[in-house]
């Protein structure tokens, strides 16, 4: 799984600019998880610890009552997560069965210590998740 789960990784704009042995390396800490059509993934207001990168199937991403958005193959959430154990902003359901790749804080630190440029993606990242918020409330 680790070779597929690098190309997975090769995709996400989270993790551009990473060599392909970082890649690699990086591919090692993540682990797979599967739902079923219709389970939540991650629920407003819950806490979780996990970043979750779309593999196969589609996901509906909900604020509230209201449908924000809808994930597919090589789309991710919960980075925030990675950042703090605080609640999660959305609920993630599986629109069809879903595979994600996840992985969890204490397996992304001490990765992001050797490779600060991803810490970087990730302020970016999370600027225009903000941003997208502030433009919606």
């Amino acid at each position: 799984m680790s070779n597929d789960t690098a190309a997975t990784l090769a995709r996400v704009p989270l993790l551009t600019g990473l060599k392909k042995r970082d890649l690699s390396g990086l591919a090692k800490r993540f682990r797979e998880h599967t739902f079923r059509a219709g389970d939540d993934v991650t629920v407003e207001g819950r806490t979780g610890a996990g970043f979750f990168i779309v593999a196969d199937g589609r996901a509906t991403v909900r604020v509230g009552e209201r449908t924000v958005s809808s994930l597919g193959p090589g789309d991710y959430f919960g980075e925030v997560a990675l950042i703090d154990s605080g609640p999660r902003s959305a609920t993630i359901t599986a629109e069809t069965d879903l595979r994600c790749l996840g992985i969890t804080p204490w397996e992304f630190k001490p990765f992001v210590k050797e490779h600060p440029e991803v810490a970087w993606t990730l302020l970016v990242a999370l600027a225009a998740r903000l941003r997208d918020a502030e433009s919606r409330a």
